[in-house]
């Protein structure tokens, strides 16, 4: 059975080699067919305490670390750098498109020589 991966934005590190992050989930309400944001926080295993607050983490299901741990920290720097890097390539100057000429309208003295 595959691992179920999450991201969420880490709440608190205070606690060594774990974190707290928060996992926003959307949904379609069955009955009002209205869309509902869920939050949940889960305990994760951060071995080298490179998180702090504020931070975007993905985690992942593993056996049980402790009595609330049941996930932990997927290897982000790897997953994070590439991103970075396109973030900082500058973005390119598009073109406006070309404008259309007006269309030449039909007046009642071309009518009249026709």
């Amino acid at each position: 059975m595959p691992r179920r991966v999450l991201e969420g934005d880490v709440v608190s590190a205070k606690n060594d080699k774990t974190i707290t992050v928060l996992v926003e989930r959307r949904f379609r309400h069955p009955v009002y067919k209205k869309y509902i944001k869920m939050t949940t926080k889960y305990a994760a295993h951060d071995e080298q305490n490179q998180h702090a607050v504020g931070d975007r983490v993905s985690i992942i299901e593993c056996r049980p670390i402790s009595k609330s741990k049941r996930w932990t920290v997927v290897d982000a720097s790897a997953e994070a750098a590439p991103a970075k890097a396109e973030e900082k390539k500058p973005a390119a100057k598009k073109k406006a498109p070309a404008k259309k000429p007006a269309a030449k309208k039909a007046t009642k003295s071309a009518k009249k020589d026709d």
